[in-house]
């Protein structure tokens, strides 16, 4: 264990404490067990000990990583037992979804050791499995998504901006922005700022492909028990995908292209919906909880349109996007009848600065979004203003 606590340690007067993420403040931190899942690379590691750090003493507290070579010869359910002994209270358990068994180590941490408040992290693709070993009625869990342009802002540039609600943006409340011309700004984000580790803009673009290769080959495949050729068919549907405009799905169809069943592209689709690589509009659902019939299919992010589909990035796309991803943290956010997207019965029309009102003419309540201005009027709202919601 104490080669445990020294990586601990010297992991934790590394962590940066000026930026914190939007979700930082909403977590139940106090309670017994919280998970924390997100795509990989948006910064779930060093929220953790930036809490740790601010919060809790050190000499009571212990951060491990789920793959440590520490695991060959011990169990998670004996470091918990030993550190309990020695009278630790906060367990942090970082990338939960390496360690094999992890819902029932969990389940026994939580039943065997009522004292220990117990942290972990891991990939979306574990809210396939969180019901597991009856995990669902210990663990509170959260979701992080990516940065939002408003975080972008000051984690990359060190400029400070209020979070707006939806509101906010419709009565134009984001002209009070404290940068003057926002679109070069905003044209970086799309292209890597959703990353944290896009800050280094050199190894970008290879951080990025990890991110994407170790979803496809491991996180998905691992849990969800695929084989090594079915994570290649992952790769293929991906690709279609970052070269829509955007993809409107024929499963049938793309069935036939990978040799598999209609039904299953459902699945894969589902799989890398929750592992963060892409996003599905629906429509709204039948009955509480219920999921409607997928209308569009985006990647998750323009960082990942710009890593995949490089020169063949589609305008229109990119512009859906962003704004698909960045509503969606704060709202519901569905597909619309005759424009491109629904939120709380309100209308929105996504297009350049060139966009004109006929769509939407007949429309109560709806609102033309236009990319490449820098500030809006009446029904016409900037697309950089609604990554401002989180």
């Amino acid at each position: 264990m104490e080669s445990l606590i020294k990586s601990f340690k010297d992991l934790l007067s590394l962590t940066p404490l000026e930026f914190k993420r939007y979700i930082f403040s909403e977590i139940a931190w106090g309670d017994r067990m919280i998970g924390i899942v997100g795509p990989r690379g948006v910064g779930k590691t060093t929220m953790l000990l930036q809490y740790i750090k601010e919060n809790l003493d050190v000499n009571e507290t212990l951060y491990v990583q789920a793959d440590d070579i520490y695991f060959a010869n011990h169990t998670l359910v004996e470091l918990a037992e030993e550190f309990s002994k020695n009278r630790g209270k906060y367990l942090f358990i970082d990338e939960i979804h390496k360690y094999s068994g992890w819902s029932q180590s969990l389940k026994s941490i939580y039943d065997y050791f009522p004292q220990m408040k117990t942290v972990f992290t891991g990939s979306s693709i574990l809210e396939i499995l969180k019901g597991s070993a009856d995990l669902s009625r210990r663990a509170l869990m959260f979701k992080l998504q990516g940065l939002s342009f408003r975080e972008y802002l000051f984690f990359f540039h060190n400029i400070s901006v209020e979070t707006y609600s939806l509101t906010d943006i419709l009565e134009h409340k984001t002209d009070n922005f404290p940068v003057r011309h926002p679109l070069p700004l905003f044209k970086d984000y799309l292209r890597r700022g959703y990353y944290p580790f896009g800050i280094n803009d050199t190894m970008f673009l290879q951080r990025m492909n990890q991110v994407i290769i170790q979803t496809l080959e491991t996180d998905i495949p691992i849990y969800a028990n695929m084989n090594v050729s079915t994570s290649k068919k992952l790769g293929k549907l991906l690709k279609i995908i970052s070269k829509s405009v955007p993809f409107k799905p024929n499963f049938t169809k793309i069935g036939a292209m990978l040799e598999s069943s209609r039904n299953v592209i459902d699945d894969y689709c589902y799989f890398m919906e929750l592992a963060g690589l892409i996003m599905q509009l629906r429509d709204k659902g039948e009955g509480i909880g219920q999921l409607g019939k997928v209308d569009k299919v985006y990647l998750d992010n323009t960082n990942l349109i710009f890593a995949l589909a490089e020169q063949q990035s589609d305008i229109g796309n990119i512009r859906e996007t962003v704004f698909f991803n960045q509503m969606r943290v704060r709202n519901e956010v569905l597909r619309s009848e005759k424009a491109d997207f629904n939120i709380n019965n309100i209308t929105f029309e996504v297009g350049g600065k060139s966009k004109n009102q006929e769509q939407i003419k007949d429309l109560k309540n709806a609102y033309i979004v236009k990319d490449d201005i820098e500030y809006g009027y009446q029904n016409v709202l900037p697309l950089w203003a609604f990554g401002l919601n989180y």
